[in-house]
């Protein structure tokens, strides 16, 4: 299967895995990324979603060749190179590093205490050899840090005399430094304040537009995701279980999994209770995967054909993908998930 053009990341049957000792003469293997296939356009801020355990920070690490890629296949192509990520090693590695980059979670442990702003921003720099002098370095950092609304005196001081908005921008100006074409912000408003967040978030949409950074965000949170992205992606168990435009996915969400992640979302009504859909059970574990449709434990639609056959990904000229034997049924009665027994 070939990439749409104008694909900056493209996976085929990505697989992500990690030896595991299950007993004293035995291994297992636990499949954190289990055979996703994605196509990242150029520009695109494309939002991953999932409980905690379902492979999302792994994807990103993989695509920034943090763990190797076990299985399938991931490439990046800007239009000036082309790389096979999991063939990268050496100065090839090094090269991508310096356009695919990282936001980290906690701002406040992603910066050295012993370092100030400006040389925390310019060590990209300095370690991948990008610039010829200090002048054309601090040429860079003062650059980078207006665009991230950051003034020149912050550049003077260290990170323990900053907020956490600030801490981020920050980060957000280290990752920038380089000229990356594809950032990965990993839960990067968590840690912050709701009037943060907007700040945060604000500021990564304006790079997009301005810069025509490619992000792929993963977040928890769907309103955050909701605000920002441009396409979501949702995950369970190392899979992607459905995949659409975002206003498409908020509006008719297809998948059982996701119409129960979008009925916890907080209403501000408070009169509007009992809208909660509680699933059994926790996410299962990754090296003993149920056999069929890997959701139908916690399922309250499943049958005996989702216990026995994994679903195909269906994907229609809308864009929107979804693995799901009854997903046809459940679009007939949008308020089937209302069905269920309520939170309390």
């Amino acid at each position: 299967m070939t990439s749409p053009p104008n694909t900056l990341i493209s996976t085929r049957d990505l697989q992500v895995g990690f030896a595991i000792r299950k007993g004293p003469f035995s291994k297992g293997l636990l499949k954190a990324v289990d055979g996703i296939s994605i196509d990242i356009p150029k520009g695109a801020f494309l939002g991953v979603v999932g409980e905690s355990g379902s492979g999302k920070t792994t994807l990103g690490r993989a695509l920034l060749q943090a763990v190797p890629v076990t299985g399938g296949s991931a490439t990046y192509d800007d239009g000036e190179v082309r790389y096979d990520l999991g063939q990268l090693k050496g100065a090839a590695l090094k090269e991508y590093r310096s356009r695919a980059q990282l936001i980290f979670q906690d701002p406040y442990a992603a910066l050295s205490p012993r370092m100030t702003v400006r040389d925390i921003i310019a060590e990209p720099l300095e370690v991948m050899g990008l610039t010829k002098s200090r002048a054309e370095t601090d040429a860079r950092v003062r650059e980078v840090a207006a665009t991230c609304r950051l003034n020149l005196e912050h550049l003077r001081r260290f990170p323990h005399a900053f907020s956490g908005g600030q801490r981020q921008r920050i980060s957000i100006a280290r990752a920038l430094v380089c000229g990356p074409r594809f950032v990965i912000a990993d839960e990067a408003v968590a840690a912050l304040d709701v009037s943060i967040q907007a700040d945060i978030l604000n500021l990564l949409k304006q790079l997009q537009r301005d810069l025509g950074i490619t992000f792929l965000f993963i977040s928890h949170d769907l309103s955050v995701v909701a605000h920002t992205c441009d396409h979501v992606a949702v995950m369970y168990l190392g899979r992607i279980v459905e995949s659409a435009p975002t206003r498409a996915l908020f509006r008719a969400p297809r998948h059982p999994y996701t119409r129960a992640l979008f009925s916890a979302i907080p209403s501000l009504d408070p009169d509007d209770r009992g809208r909660a859909q509680v699933l059994s059970g926790e996410i299962p574990s990754p090296t003993n995967q149920p056999s069929g449709c890997t959701f139908h434990p916690r399922c309250p639609f499943a049958t005996e054909r989702c216990k026995r056959e994994a679903p195909q990904a269906e994907k229609g000229a809308d864009g929107h993908m979804v693995s799901c034997h009854h997903w046809r049924e459940l679009a007939a009665a949008p308020d089937a998930i209302r069905q269920a027994e309520p939170a309390e």
